[in-house]
């Protein structure tokens, strides 16, 4: 039997579109969703087989609002199980994902920061503030992905003090 898990629309501690009260409140809303699924995905991996991560439309007196939710298939496999229990609560910030707030609030207008200006591979707070975090998975193989700022070599080469080490994501970080 298939079922669905409300995870919610944003982290439980932070800000996020009010249906009756945010300016484009549909778009604002579906990108809060989109950032959610991915920061989810980040902090607990891809769903496995057997479920997915998508949007949910919930009806209201005032409109239609979307929330991610988790749509269970198979529950009687076991990932899909340890997968649900994982999620099910939701993140309580962006930040338990490495995420800064990707819609910015000043009372009820919400701005969409666009990161036009960012290079790969550039620190940020977010990013200074997960690594200091011991329980943010596979915290290594994300910025191994990432490619190493200009001056230093994709292969990692050359000098490799420790602040090297931390810039230069092409490489896995030592224990």
């Amino acid at each position: 039997m298939s079922y669905i898990i409300d995870i919610g629309g944003a982290p439980a501690n932070e800000d996020c579109a009010q249906l009756g009260q945010t300016p484009d409140f549909e778009a604002v809303n579906t990108f809060e969703v989109l950032a959610y699924k991915l920061a989810i995905i980040a902090r607990h991996g891809m769903p496995p087989a057997g479920c997915k991560l998508g949007p949910h439309t919930n009806r209201h007196d005032f409109g239609v609002y979307r929330t991610l939710a988790l749509h269970i298939e198979d529950e009687e496999d076991e990932a899909v199980q340890a997968y649900a229990e994982a999620v099910e609560e939701g993140l309580g910030s962006w930040l338990e994902a490495g995420f800064t707030p990707p819609v910015i609030y000043a009372g009820s207008v919400a701005t969409i920061e666009r990161l036009d200006h960012v290079e790969p591979g550039d620190r940020c707070a977010a990013d200074d503030a997960a690594e200091r975090r011991r329980d943010v998975p596979d915290r290594r193989l994300r910025h191994s992905l990432q490619p190493p700022r200009s001056g230093l070599s994709a292969t990692g080469k050359g000098r490799e003090s420790t602040s090297d080490r931390r810039v230069n994501r092409a490489q896995p970080l030592k224990d």
